[in-house]
């Protein structure tokens, strides 16, 4: 049993273990590859990410996908490099929007660089992901454009904020689907349609990686709250002081606007105030640790996480299902 890519998951066969090292290694190699340019300066910001290392989640999917047909195809890899190119760009464009400071550890690239350079060193990346998309296909293409369209959507959604009427927590769900679901659906599907896998099975995988994309970053909106520096690697209630919603928050909301209770109220209240105070900022973190809201939270992140695993039920008994099922528990595990 060995460990590999994010969450220390572990693969329990040796033949398995070597086809996941060698897909990511070359992984690897093409997004150095692919962030190259003829002009210095364009290559040190586009590699920024890159050398700063990160989970390398969607192309760990992409390689598991692949074992349904033949994991040596040679779409596998590009596709996988693909679709971390394009993850990589909304990162750039993210901390733009977020003022965010720091990325993976390192100066985010619109701190060290300032907004325009970090707005089209992710513009550089989606057009070098689209450059390799081109050689796998117009059927390729149009995955990743619609995936790409729904991504675009689902921040736009989180700007715009739910129309009146509409649930906020089920437009965060719209959201968050959007966001992160999509990317990872086309990694199950570009793993699986690039291996030459069955219909049934890319179909499968789609719906798998849908699903644990929406588990995934419920596991981390209550790890913001939950966590510890240690555990997560990111200051606790980083989104909670920059008035990100998150599901504990938005069910929070939602229980004090149906039932009225002093304290779920005054809480409210408390993270509608300044959290850039330190000691707010304790107080609100603390409280919500308490409140049933994060439990809930949790329960929604097991949730989906189980309906990902059920999504697999009709494949066949093998090392690489084995693995897919352990990413589900590795997600809820993050969670609590």
């Amino acid at each position: 049993m060995t460990v590999v890519g994010p969450f220390g998951l572990s693969v329990r066969d040796q033949a398995l273990e070597a086809d996941v090292q060698t897909g990511l290694a070359a992984v690897e190699a093409g997004l150095l590859d692919a962030t190259k340019s003829e002009v210095p300066f364009i290559t040190e910001a586009a590699q920024h990410l890159v050398r700063a290392g990160g989970k390398r989640f969607r192309p760990l999917l992409v390689m598991l996908a692949a074992q349904f047909g033949d994991p040596y195809a040679p779409g596998v890899v590009p596709a996988a490099v693909v679709v971390e190119l394009t993850h990589l760009a909304t990162l750039y464009h993210d901390d733009v929007m977020d003022e965010a400071a720091v990325r993976r550890g390192v100066d985010s690239a619109n701190a060290r660089w300032g907004n325009s350079v970090a707005v089209l060193t992710g513009d550089f990346l989606f057009a070098r992901a689209s450059h390799i998309l081109a050689d796998l296909g117009p059927e390729a293409v149009r995955i990743q454009a619609e995936a790409f369209e729904r991504l675009v959507t689902g921040q736009i959604l989180e700007t715009a904020g739910p129309r009146d009427g509409r649930d906020p927590v089920a437009h965060y769900l719209d959201v968050i689907g959007g966001k992160t679901g999509s990317l990872i659906a086309v990694s199950g599907r570009f793993g699986a349609m690039m291996s030459g896998a069955d219909e049934t099975v890319v179909d499968i995988l789609t719906q798998y990686g849908e699903r644990l994309g929406v588990a995934f970053q419920l596991a981390d909106d209550v790890l913001d709250i939950a966590s510890d520096s240690h555990e997560s690697g990111k200051t606790p209630g980083t989104d909670l002081r920059e008035g990100i919603p998150t599901l504990p928050v938005l069910l929070l909301r939602a229980q004090a606007a149906a039932h009225g209770l002093p304290d779920d109220l005054a809480l409210v209240e408390l993270l509608d105030g300044d959290l850039a105070d330190d000691a707010r900022h304790a107080e609100a973190l603390c409280r919500l640790r308490a409140h049933p809201a994060l439990e809930q939270a949790r329960r929604d992140t097991v949730r989906y996480a189980e309906e990902a695993r059920s999504t697999l039920t009709p494949l066949p008994e093998c090392y690489a299902k084995a693995a897919l099922v352990e990413l589900c528990d590795a997600v809820v595990h993050r969670a609590g």
